[in-house]
């Protein structure tokens, strides 16, 4: 399995997996499992990754059907200035590959915000550490798992 389905039954948390089959030409991964697991693109969440002024990782977690406000991700973790982080960097902090980065089981314990329109939804869908790997959980699951705090950071 991945990184992050050995953490959720390590701790015995509620979840479930899916799977598709990727398509390599697709244009989203995040839109992709929607459409391939025939679910609202709201209640599916990718994991993006940005870098403050200073150089530190954060976890952005954000519905597919939206952009990650990173304005309002810098405010949420208390810094001056957030750009979207270079993808070998985030593949070298989170051990996953991009389209396939889950906000569980990284490599690197980074802060992590995830959008607080999850909460509005009994479970919600986010990578399980590979490309055509959904794991679906409670919101209040993914924030305990990964000590995030909510915060409106989607843009819609």
């Amino acid at each position: 399995m991945t990184p992050a389905i050995d953490l959720l039954k390590k701790a015995k948390a509620e979840h479930r997996v899916h799977s598709y089959e990727h398509d390599p030409k697709a244009a989203s991964y995040g839109l992709e499992a929607a459409e391939k697991l025939d679910l609202e693109p709201v209640r599916v969440f990718k994991t993006l990754l940005a870098a403050s002024e200073k150089g530190e990782l954060l976890v952005a977690v954000v519905p597919v059907a939206g952009s990650l406000d990173l304005k309002a991700l810098a405010q949420a973790a208390g810094v001056k200035k957030a750009d979207m982080a270079e993808p070998q960097a985030a593949q070298r902090a989170t051990g996953y590959l991009l389209g396939g980065i889950s906000p569980l089981g990284q490599k690197k314990r980074l802060r992590t915000f995830i959008d607080e329109s999850a909460l509005g939804f009994a479970s919600i869908f986010v990578s399980a550490g590979r490309r055509g790997l959904e794991v679906e959980l409670a919101a209040a699951v993914l924030a305990e798992h990964t000590q995030a705090r909510f915060a409106a950071i989607g843009r819609g």
